[in-house]
């Protein structure tokens, strides 16, 4: 058993298999255009729409980084600089649906793939409940600032309602702007025979429309996520551009309050804004010229990507004392206070559109994950169906919708969030892992694009991320190894009996 749960799949089998037969077989339809688009849509999101006035503030035992938070960004983006480079040089060397659990098989052995795959769905979808609640608020509160009021009975979850109605009631009935929302979902909620009726529609309502759009094509998924990230990078640079005229100078002054801790700090805050890059490789097989397009959309995405966040994080800190940024909605806060309302409903309106682009990236991505461990054995054959006309993983699609609809509607944000991070530097630390172990492994093999300085810079990326998972709470460790001991759980009941790496060992 021990010899079997470590073998390694071979590259070219893992070609051959993603080639054969028609009901595996994706369509490929991507160039490096939509790839970049791809990154940048999975990229910026609730991260700078939300997560930087965090880290900039501080609060909840952290400490804030200040002005400070731009060098964040920087330290940031160059750990994810590391990861990018072995992200591209294993989706340019194995163009396949699957991601780090695909790269894992080829490297590290079928275990360890089986539990970076189980790993992903922390990145993926349970990531993509907390960005879904995050949509409904914000877009209940672009309704409301439209004269449209949507009842707050659907835009909140019942434990966050029942939760603002017992702070409420032991501040003496102060109904703060954070509780408004579900304070007032808990006092206006209809009842059905009793029972109080507290459903958030509209996270499940947005996840099944980019399901549906998921199912029907990826090309059409493309086209949609391109128009999305044209929308929200010209409403960052709206934002830079009209709060560059309200910068006050003496507003970056402390630059640092809290020394280098509080920018690290805000740095282990902020890697929630740039997680996404690595959702590009899961559409590997649906890419025309993967070992160009592939590289290109990663580092692309990326660099792009982190020049907008300084920049943004720049006129933030010089438009209001950093202690004022801790707020849900910080770049339409700061635009408040400075009488813009017009233009903080844009910025309302750039949050919307952002997490919608983070939802569909993230939606195309795990199915792809579960597409790919079906077609291995590792998961039940029904999984690895594709469309005959949309020639899409329906079936994993509709799964996935269908699982982050329901949790969407019902899930308090805090109780989810804190796992992404964990989940995704774990599957970082593997990517770069397996970059070395393949460059001795099969130091022949033509690699179209190669990460430069190996082993320097994957080790790099293993410090750093390593650094980052061991500064996360210990609670957070726990449920991460609850939730590793589940998988390994289903895998020997059964993906080790049913894997097709196994069966061919055995004839």
């Amino acid at each position: 058993m021990f010899d079997h749960v470590f073998r390694r799949k071979n590259l070219d089998q893992i070609a051959r298999d993603a080639a054969s037969g028609s009901e595996g077989h994706l369509k490929r339809t991507l160039g490096s255009i939509d790839m970049v688009a791809l990154g940048i849509g999975a990229i910026i999101g609730t991260g700078i729409f939300a997560v930087i006035g965090t880290a900039a503030a501080g609060g909840a035992g952290h400490l804030g980084a200040g002005p400070g938070v731009s060098l964040s960004f920087i330290i940031t983006a160059v750990a994810c600089a590391f990861c990018a480079f072995c992200y591209a040089e294993f989706a340019a060397l194995v163009p396949i649906s699957g991601s780090a659990y695909t790269y894992s098989y080829a490297t590290l052995g079928e275990l360890v793939a089986w539990i970076i795959g189980w790993d992903l769905i922390i990145e993926y979808a349970v990531g993509n409940v907390a960005v879904a609640i995050a949509w409904a608020a914000y877009f209940h509160q672009l309704m409301d600032g439209l004269g449209m009021h949507i009842p707050a009975w659907m835009s909140v979850d019942y434990r966050s309602a029942h939760q603002a109605a017992r702070l409420v009631a032991e501040a003496g009935g102060t109904v703060t702007p954070s509780l408004a929302l579900a304070y007032e979902a808990w006092v206006s909620h209809p009842t059905i025979a009793g029972i109080p009726v507290i459903l958030n529609v509209l996270a499940a309502g947005v996840v099944g429309a980019i399901t549906w759009l998921l199912v029907i094509g990826i090309k059409e998924s493309a086209r949609a996520n391109n128009v999305m990230v044209v929308l929200k990078v010209a409403i960052l640079l709206f934002f830079i551009a009209v709060g560059a005229f309200y910068v006050k100078p003496e507003n970056w002054s402390p630059f640092m309050p809290n020394g280098f801790a509080g920018v690290w700090t805000g740095a282990s805050l902020i890697f929630f804004a740039f997680i996404g890059f690595d959702a590009i490789s899961t559409a590997s097989e649906e890419c025309k010229n993967p070992g160009r397009d592939i590289p290109i959309g990663i580092i692309g995405s990326l660099v792009i990507s982190t020049v907008i966040y300084i920049a943004t994080a720049v006129v933030l800190t010089g438009m209001e004392p950093w202690y004022l940024l801790g707020v849900a909605d910080p770049l339409a806060d700061v635009f408040a206070r400075a009488g813009l309302n017009w233009a903080a409903g844009i910025i309302a309106f750039g949050a919307v559109i952002s997490m919608a682009a983070v939802l569909l990236v993230f939606q195309l991505g795990q199915p792809r994950i579960f597409f790919s461990m079906s077609r291995d054995g590792l998961l039940p054959k029904y999984f690895a169906k594709v469309h005959p006309k949309y020639q899409t993983p329906h079936i994993t699609t509709i799964w996935t919708g269908v699982v982050v609809a329901g949790f969407a509607a019902v899930a308090n944000i805090n109780e989810i969030v804190e796992l992404t991070n964990i989940g995704t530097l774990f599957a970082f630390v593997l990517v770069c892992a397996g970059v070395i172990i393949l460059r001795r492994t099969d130091p022949d093999r033509p690699r179209v694009f190669k990460t430069p300085f190996v082993p320097w810079v994957p080790l790099a990326g293993i410090g750093m991320c390593l650094y980052l998972m061991l500064g996360l709470p210990w609670v957070t460790w726990v449920r991460f190894g609850g939730w590793l001991a589940t998988g390994l759980v289903l895998y020997f009941a059964y993906g080790f009996w049913h894997s097709k790496l196994r069966a061919r060992g055995k004839s």
